[in-house]
């Protein structure tokens, strides 16, 4: 079974440092969790990228929810992050009614060409998984779904994220599935046994909350988990 991938969710360059000293392949750089996460600020993504050496996503959300509010500030600012050397997104939008926003995706996508990005778990909290899977799946540069297959976290949504990796090939089920969102380490043995290859970790490496930096110590204690 191949090394999965590992990536940690980081706020800080320390985060990121922190991060991939305890064996993280790769960031997921974010700002204000008590939103959920929000796009950092340019100068805070250049310090983030000088500090480390491993891949980074960016996330590009400026509100919290899961509509795309102005989307032409959100558009200038992909530009300016592309601009500083961001070569990797996470970004998704769904409207009122829990459908996809194919309309902004689909511009953010564009905004991002030749970029890797991830889908993210706005995919959770749509009214219609499959229908989100098979609206963005041909977009440009789409690689991974994270996901917990529930909104309720992945105790609630392990079922789903099975059935969903046993279409691995179809239409809408290409992308690596990025297993997080209440992952917790008593759930990483099944889900390596079913073939899952990816995780998303983010509170659980940090010592006392978001308020807390990321915990080198911890990352690694997850490496050696997901290694197993």
């Amino acid at each position: 079974m191949s090394r999965p991938i590992f990536e940690v969710i980081a706020l800080t360059a320390q985060d990121a440092q922190a991060a991939e000293l305890g064996g993280a392949d790769r960031l997921e750089l974010v700002t204000d969790m008590a939103a959920d996460g929000l796009t950092p600020s340019v100068a805070d993504f250049v310090s983030v990228r000088e500090a480390v050496s491993i891949p980074l996503r960016v996330m590009l959300r400026i509100r919290d929810g899961f509509a795309p509010g102005d989307l032409d500030a959100l558009l200038a600012l992909t530009a300016r992050l592309r601009a500083e050397g961001a070569e990797e997104f996470v970004f998704g939008f769904l409207t009122a009614d829990g459908a996809v926003d194919l309309a902004a995706t689909g511009l953010v996508a564009e905004a991002v060409a030749g970029c890797r990005w991830t889908f993210h778990r706005a995919l959770d909290h749509s009214a219609d998984r499959a229908a989100v899977r098979a609206a963005v799946g041909h977009l440009p540069g789409l690689d991974t779904f994270l996901t917990s297959g529930s909104a309720a976290g992945v105790s609630a949504g392990t079922d789903t994220l099975v059935a969903e990796l046993a279409r691995a090939g179809e239409p809408g089920y290409r992308q690596q599935i990025l297993v997080g969102g209440g992952l917790k380490a008593d759930h990483v043995p099944g889900l390596r046994a079913a073939g899952f290859d990816a995780f998303h970790i983010g509170g659980a490496v940090r010592g006392g909350g978001w308020d807390s930096p990321v915990d080198a110590a911890k990352v690694a204690e997850w490496r050696a988990l997901l290694d197993g």
